[in-house]
């Protein structure tokens, strides 16, 4: 597997019909948190926001989004309609991808990542 350098270089590196879906939802991302920090790890794209936020990859059919189980968790019946897994949400090419329920989601793992941090401020 190739290992990617940035986010431009993991985009580039897909057919159009996933890069024009991932970059949507990058976009979409990038407007919940603006100051957030654009990143490879594990080899894929995520964003960096008082500490990891969220990571997003293209597979073949769907576009992964991986916001940390508590998220899911928050937001179970929105994502009904979704594939999902413990840490994992599928949210196929072809349905697109939805933006409103992505910023929600996104800004709640901003909340978490904000009291994580005071808390770990608060042990040292």
């Amino acid at each position: 597997m190739k290992k990617f350098h940035d986010v431009d270089d993991y985009v580039s590196a897909l057919p159009k019909t996933a890069r024009t879906a991932l970059q949507k939802l990058r976009k979409t991302i990038r407007q919940a948190v603006p100051q957030a920090e654009e990143v490879i790890h594990y080899n894929m794209p995520a964003f960096k926001f008082n500490g990891m936020l969220v990571w997003y990859a293209a597979f073949k059919g769907h576009i992964g989004f991986f916001p940390r189980a508590s998220a899911i968790a928050a937001f179970k019946d929105e994502l009904a309609g979704y594939k999902t897994s413990k840490g994992a949400i599928q949210f196929p090419i072809e349905k697109g991808i939805p933006e409103g329920l992505i910023k929600k989601i996104v800004k709640f793992r901003v909340k978490e990542n904000k009291e994580e941090s005071k808390e770990r401020g608060k042990k040292s």
